[in-house]
């Protein structure tokens, strides 16, 4: 029987450029390093600007790579927190040569927010390269996985810019088929809760003076997908989430309704389908019918880019595990 060379212990020390660097980079009462410990499942001992690290042989390498690109991070000024430690391992190991800083720093790119918006992943990084790039793009992947939020920073930075006259968000309401009758009230009313993540975005990223404001004047829209039948939307960022839940009709319509110097972009997950025919999704069969189209970009996430409690990516694998049966 031979042994794993990757499990064999090994040690490694890891000397930062001073002792502010080293405070930033160790986190508050070495937090970041007791982080760094529980994930690699290492020994990490600290004495001023250095540290020890034992462990196997791959965790330790893994772990100076970590704390080695980190510090080129932090060399510029970036307030490095608990999350950035985590989502810089997650990035290191789920996809190797990359650098931190491109999502950590060149990533940045989102601005004119209340605070500046990067991708977090691999995933995440080529999503907002492809708003950028294309006109129509789609982000197609698990809750949680940042597809909705980097497309309201994408059309609040470039609204900022001015580079759109308007933002749009719309979303099908209850039922691909939007059957609100029953429910009192307005259209407006009926519809709202399902508008509210569209919302939250919003307010979490810019002031809320400002969003209901743009609101009032028209220049931000918040609408059931059903609004925007028969419109042409010129100098607009347009995006259509929960996707899924729309029929091949509505996607068309909607993607239709694209004018001169708009952008739009269809988010949505493919495996949480609410119809009653899942086949008849919108989302599906625009990824079938527009897949080599000049012009649109597919980008799709797995639960690898969860950006949420790291639970959540757990709940999503468990679920993956136990096969469609199991997501009513």
């Amino acid at each position: 029987m031979t042994r794993d060379h990757d499990s064999q212990s090994t040690q490694q020390h890891f000397v930062a450029a001073d002792n502010a660097v080293a405070q930033t980079l160790w986190g508050e009462q070495n937090q970041h390093l007791r982080l760094v410990e529980q994930l690699l499942d290492l020994r990490i001992g600290a004495m001023g600007s250095a540290i020890h690290i034992s462990g196997p042989r791959k965790a330790v390498a893994l772990a100076v790579s970590l704390f080695t690109q980190l510090e080129e991070v932090t060399a510029d000024g970036y307030p490095l927190s608990r999350q950035d430690v985590v989502r810089a391992l997650d990035l290191l190991t789920t996809t190797p040569g990359a650098r931190v800083a491109d999502y950590l720093l060149k990533g940045a790119a989102l601005r004119g927010l209340k605070r500046p918006i990067q991708p977090k992943s691999h995933a995440q990084k080529q999503y907002v390269d492809a708003m950028t790039l294309f006109d129509v793009v789609f982000g197609i992947g698990p809750a949680g996985t940042g597809k909705t939020y980097l497309a309201v920073a994408m059309g609040l930075s470039l609204l900022k810019q001015k580079k759109v006259q308007r933002l749009v968000l719309c979303r099908p309401a209850v039922e691909a088929g939007e059957k609100l009758g029953f429910l009192p009230g307005s259209l407006v009313e009926k519809v709202d809760p399902y508008l509210r993540p569209l919302y939250d975005a919003l307010y979490d990223m810019a002031d809320t003076k400002a969003v209901q404001d743009w609101m009032a004047e028209g220049v931000i829209e918040v609408a059931p997908l059903a609004y925007m039948r028969g419109r042409t939307l010129n100098r607009s960022f347009v995006i259509l989430d929960e996707a899924q839940n729309t029929t091949a009709g509505q996607m068309k319509m909607f993607l239709t309704r694209m004018g001169n110097g708009s952008k739009m972009v269809v988010t949505g997950d493919d495996t949480q389908v609410d119809l009653p025919d899942p086949a008849q999704s919108g989302l599906l069969s625009a990824s079938r019918a527009l897949g080599a189209v000049q012009g649109v970009a597919f980008c799709r996430f797995t639960a690898v880019d969860v950006m949420r409690h790291p639970l959540v990516q757990a709940i999503i694998d468990a679920y993956e595990a136990q096969g469609p049966k199991d997501e009513g």
